[in-house]
């Protein structure tokens, strides 16, 4: 049984991601998906939403650590991850993934501080006198 391997991220955060041929189940930090978003149901919707446009739901397990971010970033990552996981387990799903944008590393990162500001753009307050 052939294991596919894919790392998604988005922010800060990462997942990490095994993909198996099987009977659907998905585990992530050795929780269920209920379990690891609790009643966060668009965010479960996004991370089902590669395995739904490819009809895989039913046919393949996930096995999926994250570390870094937050729980919202995290499920972002675990999408990137199985998306590409699906593509190496099957090439031909590319077609359908890459329209829906779903291959594309959301590369938007926290800005760095710059020196005499207070946050990255934000300047002390200004007075006149």
């Amino acid at each position: 049984m052939a294991t596919f391997y894919a790392t998604g991220k988005r922010k800060s955060a990462v997942a990490k991601v095994w993909l198996t041929p099987g009977k659907g189940e998905m585990t992530i930090n050795g929780k269920t998906l209920d379990e690891w978003l609790g009643g966060h149901e668009t965010l479960k919707m996004k991370v089902r939403l590669p395995l739904e446009a490819t009809k895989q739901l039913e046919s393949v397990n996930i096995v999926a650590k994250t570390l870094g971010g937050g729980y919202s970033a995290q499920a972002d990552a675990v999408k990137h991850g199985i998306t590409k996981a699906l593509v190496e387990y099957e090439p031909s799903f590319r077609a359908i993934l890459k329209p829906m944008g779903l291959l594309t590393r959301d590369s938007r990162v926290v800005e760095r501080k710059k020196p005499g500001k207070k946050k990255a753009r934000r300047s002390p307050q200004f007075s006149k006198r």
